[in-house]
């Protein structure tokens, strides 16, 4: 390689890092596309209770970071923990394939071998996602990383890639419908083989290439074990190593058990995702962003880096909340009430959310191309800007899909044109957005906290996951649920205008078939059709949009020259 490479090119680390989350991705994202549909269709769970139980898988996946992050940071390394984690997940995706093998022989095991499998996808996830990430940014030397917005978008790329990938070939093989519209409930078990042989492949190329080829440019091995770092890899004053007295964990715990206890208080319902995971959660993110705060060792700038890491997490909370609709509501009315013919063949409803996947690939060379022209220019916008026109585009296309359904009805079909409209919006906003936020924390966090606030920030992402369980949750009865009801004698949309009283009978033979006697609410207001749902999220992400880039001239002050 010659010297005006090393200087202008990426590192080949990079393209193993690449292909080894894009392997993640697709076995990830391929199993979040039929995930939901197994639950209700082969599981027999209502959509509302599957909602939950998704949201509250999604923000445990990217809360564990933080364990993995400590642990990683701590005592095995970033390689280590990288294919610990693949393994996990690997053997997780295998436990669904038997779930969805026996579910309709032994129904009580299927729930088991679902639960158990989450459990194991959760913590591998944990083990693999920050260290993966960490190690992007331990790539460049101190002089090159004006490169790592480049650099992530360019790992984003891969991501998206296996993104694709996987929701094209596990939905394909696994969400499957006769010409007569009658879905094959036992064809998820080969969806969710794929995704398992898909992890299976990422770890391999990690573990046969990461000695060869993920190291510095002097040749040392990067993502070792924590006792492998010299004084070489830290910045000129930088302490070497975090200091956390008693008092500091005490106030940390206090800080958890404060936070848990208020979010369980004010939560209704009786689901135990909702009341207590998501409660987690929230109070994981708040404990671990004061414990790291509470630092002897943290310089003043040091101290309001991290705070612009944790204000730019807050407002990718309501990036995440709307963005993950994909898995659960949005997947569901592409199921029940869109017209998904495409020159006539009819889309499996899970393979529709494939669309953000392609446009990513399609338009994440440009945007890095975009990104560096304007860089060179020196007009490149700050990180904050760029975020807050990825929150504006999230509002822009669920503004557009409501008016689009506003007249829909109850028996009417939203045309997929307008899903695939929305999917490409939201991909301008994700690329404005997700991988920015990476590299900022590559940025502004201290290399002794490296996993750890790459931890942090994906708490923020479990926490718009755990809120876009419960907006996913609000999502009112679509078309197919007042057929349904019209078929077994009931008028569902006189029992949710409480002018129809339902007998007993009716309404047992509404919960056995899954449909809801009552309109679901959320901040104390009803929703009661599908134009208020999506007006839910415009809202959301409209006003956090707008705060954030009025926030922009302190938080570049914080950022002390970091761009």
């Amino acid at each position: 390689m010659s010297e005006t490479t090393v200087k202008t090119g990426h590192p080949k680390g990079l393209w193993v890092l690449f292909g080894t989350e894009m392997w993640e991705r697709f076995n990830f994202y391929g199993m979040r596309a039929i995930l939901t549909l197994f639950m209700v269709n082969s599981l027999m769970m209502k959509e509302e209770e599957a909602s939950i139980i998704y949201g509250g898988f999604l923000g445990l996946c990217y809360l564990t970071p933080m364990l993995g992050g400590f642990i990683s940071d701590r005592f095995f390394g970033n390689r280590n923990c990288i294919m610990l984690g693949g393994a996990m997940m690997a053997i997780g995706q295998l436990m669904l394939f038997f779930s969805a093998s026996v579910f309709s022989t032994n129904l009580g095991l299927a729930n088991t071998l679902m639960w158990t499998a989450l459990g194991v996808i959760v913590f591998g996830n944990g083990f693999f996602k920050p260290n993966i990430s960490s190690m992007v940014g331990s790539l460049y030397p101190k002089q090159e990383k004006s490169k790592l917005d480049t650099a992530f978008t360019i790992f984003y790329m891969g991501i998206n890639i296996g993104a694709f990938l996987g929701q094209f070939i596990c939905p394909l093989i696994g969400d499957v419908k006769d010409p007569g519209g009658i879905r094959d409930v036992h064809a998820f078990k080969w969806g969710f083989l794929a995704a398992s042989m898909a992890m299976i492949i990422g770890t391999a190329i990690f573990f046969f290439l990461k000695n060869k080829y993920v190291v510095t440019p002097e040749g040392k091995p990067i993502g070792g074990k924590p006792s492998g770092h010299d004084a070489g890899d830290y910045e000129e004053g930088e302490s070497q190593k975090a200091v956390f007295s008693m008092k500091s964990i005490i106030t940390a715990l206090a800080v958890f058990a404060v936070v848990f206890f208020i979010f369980n208080y004010f939560t209704e319902g009786e689901n135990v995702v909702k009341i207590y995971i998501y409660p987690f959660i929230y109070a994981s993110g708040v404990s671990l962003a004061t414990l790291i705060l509470l630092d002897s060792t943290l310089t003043k700038v040091e101290t309001q880096r991290i705070w612009v890491i944790y204000i730019m997490s807050f407002f990718i909370i309501f990036f995440w909340a709307a963005f993950e609709q994909a898995g659960s509501s949005l997947t569901f009315i592409a199921d029940n009430q869109t017209d998904r013919n495409i020159f006539g063949w009819n889309m499996p409803p899970s393979m529709v959310q494939i669309f953000n996947g392609l446009f990513v690939v399609i338009f994440a060379f440009p945007f890095s191309v975009l990104w560096d022209k304007l860089r060179a220019r020196n007009s490149e916008p700050l990180s904050t800007v760029k975020q807050s026109i990825g929150l504006l585009l999230i509002a822009v296309s669920y503004f557009i899909i409501a008016n689009n359904v506003k007249d829909l009805g109850n028996s009417g079909l939203l045309a997929i044109k307008w899903l695939i409209l929305l999917y490409l919006i939201q991909t301008f906003a994700e690329l404005c957005l997700s991988p920015i936020g990476l590299s900022l924390v590559g940025k502004l966090a201290p290399k002794r906290f490296a996993s750890l606030a790459y931890g942090v920030f994906f708490i923020s992402s479990a926490a718009g996951y755990a809120l876009s369980g419960t907006l996913g949750s609000i999502l009112p009865a679509t078309g197919d649920k007042f057929k349904k009801a019209s078929e077994l004698g009931i008028d569902l949309q006189g029992v949710l205008d409480k002018s129809v009283v339902p007998t007993a009978e009716q309404t047992k033979l509404l919960a056995d078939n899954q449909i809801t006697d009552h309109y679901p609410s959320f901040a104390g207001f009803e929703i009661t059709s599908l134009y208020e749902f999506f007006m839910v999220f415009v809202v959301l992400c409209g006003i956090a949009s707008i705060i954030l880039f009025l926030l922009t001239p302190v938080i570049k002050k914080m950022m002390h020259g970091v761009r």
